[in-house]
């Protein structure tokens, strides 16, 4: 069996789904993004493809298909899954729709068809980069519409606040390497009121327009602005059973709203005081960077596989990608935590000390620092990325949760102030 894998180049995920496809005897094909007129670079065999180029690529994709046929597609990243979409359509493989993929990439067409569909929705307007007009009162969240995750997203009170944010995010969206990347949304922004409540995501598949939730994650840090930076994700969840029963409709809700039939989704949803449910955003692809590595799964009973393991969140959506049934496979019940960690400030990274002590705090499972030494770090709304991550196990969510908070106290990172050079 062979399964196409569309992803960035430096996407964490890869290797996972390497392990996960060696365990399981498939067969992988990479497309990603790099220079086609080099002689495969990486020397991984990979299919070369330009996401902003969705026509060239997709002939490459067919090209390579006619020579040895794929038998199943996944998408890592939000770019890649609109051309994962376009994939599937062209090789009549299983996958999300591609107006549906186009949807779930793109906050304007997101924030409309979860509108149109009744769902509890903020009130919002789609604003371009040379104007800044605000027609929706305070406190709003403004945002730019071709990033994703927390990139460029600011909580504004006030005229002056929304004017500052503005500029911000306008200056962060002239940046070569944003515009590099050709989306056709660089010069957009998204203006929405903002909504008072803590945040939750879930995790999940779609086969056929059926919803399997893998887990819903605390998101125990309160999120409240003027920035939005995700440090921890705790599961299971400590949610109240009948607003867990809400999340999970809404997102089910959501996900047909927006046309996502068959694939992974990851959903980020935000509940008020009073219980309402208002779902943020819902990707066609499953949660990102090293992230992944905080689930795990166990076989069905009656299946051959039972009793060998924990099974990753990678090999439990490449059986799904092969057209295999993942109804028995489910989430190891105990706790478990992971934390982005968050960058503290801006300057050159110059050295870490006390990883071995986090290391050996009870309950953690691993750290892994991913920036490196001399890379010049930005804190949000700019940052494109964390320091690393740490990962927790225990009998409960809230005892995995100390464990990140803990090991993290341990860390210290000695960041310099950056070097600029005067013209």
């Amino acid at each position: 069996m062979r399964v196409l894998i569309l992803s960035h180049t430096t996407g964490y995920q890869l290797r996972a789904f390497n392990d996960a496809a060696a365990m399981l005897g498939i067969e992988l094909v990479f497309a990603t993004d790099r220079c086609h007129k080099l002689d495969d670079p990486w020397q991984d065999h990979a299919v070369p493809v330009r996401f902003h180029e969705p026509s060239v690529s997709l002939n490459a994709i067919i090209e390579r298909h006619l020579q040895r046929r794929f038998d199943g597609v996944v998408a890592v990243g939000d770019r890649p899954v609109v051309l994962a979409a376009l994939a599937a359509n062209a090789l009549g493989l299983p996958w999300h729709p591609v107006l549906a993929a186009l949807a779930s990439s793109d906050k304007r067409r997101s924030r409309a068809a979860l509108a149109a569909a009744d769902l509890p929705s903020p009130r919002f307007t789609v604003i371009s980069a040379s104007a800044a007009p605000n027609h929706l009162g305070f406190p709003v969240v403004l945002k730019p519409v071709g990033l994703s995750g927390s990139r460029g997203v600011i909580r504004a009170n006030d005229e002056r606040e929304y004017a500052a944010a503005f500029e911000r995010i306008r200056a962060l969206m002239s940046r070569p390497e944003v515009r590099a990347s050709r989306t056709g949304l660089e010069d957009m922004m998204l203006v929405e009121r903002y909504i008072d409540g803590r945040e939750y995501a879930v995790e999940g598949v779609l086969t056929r327009g059926s919803l399997k939730v893998f887990t819903v994650f605390d998101k125990p840090d309160p999120l409240e602005g003027p920035f939005f930076e995700e440090t921890i994700y705790v599961t299971p969840t400590a949610v109240d059973p009948a607003v867990l029963a809400r999340i999970v409709d809404h997102v089910a809700r959501g996900a047909a709203a927006l046309g996502l039939r068959h694939g992974p989704i990851h959903a980020e949803c935000r509940v008020t005081a009073a219980g309402e449910v208002f779902v943020l955003e819902i990707a066609g692809r499953p949660i990102g960077g090293l992230c992944s590595r905080v689930l795990s799964f166990r076989a069905p009973p009656s299946s051959s596989t039972a009793g060998l393991g924990r099974s990753s969140l990678e090999a439990v959506l490449l059986r799904h990608a092969i057209g295999e049934s993942i109804d028995g496979w489910e989430r190891e019940p105990e706790g478990a935590a992971v934390m982005m960690i968050p960058i503290p400030g801006r300057g050159m990274l110059k050295g870490l000390s006390g990883e071995e002590a986090a290391r050996a705090v009870h309950g953690v499972t691993d750290v892994r620092i991913t920036a490196k030494i001399g890379q010049l770090l930005e804190t949000l709304p700019e940052a494109g990325s964390y320091l690393g991550f740490i990962f927790a196990r225990a009998a409960t969510g809230g005892d995995a949760e100390r464990a990140v908070r803990e090991a993290h106290a341990k860390l210290t990172f000695e960041i310099a102030a950056e070097i600029t050079v005067n013209r």
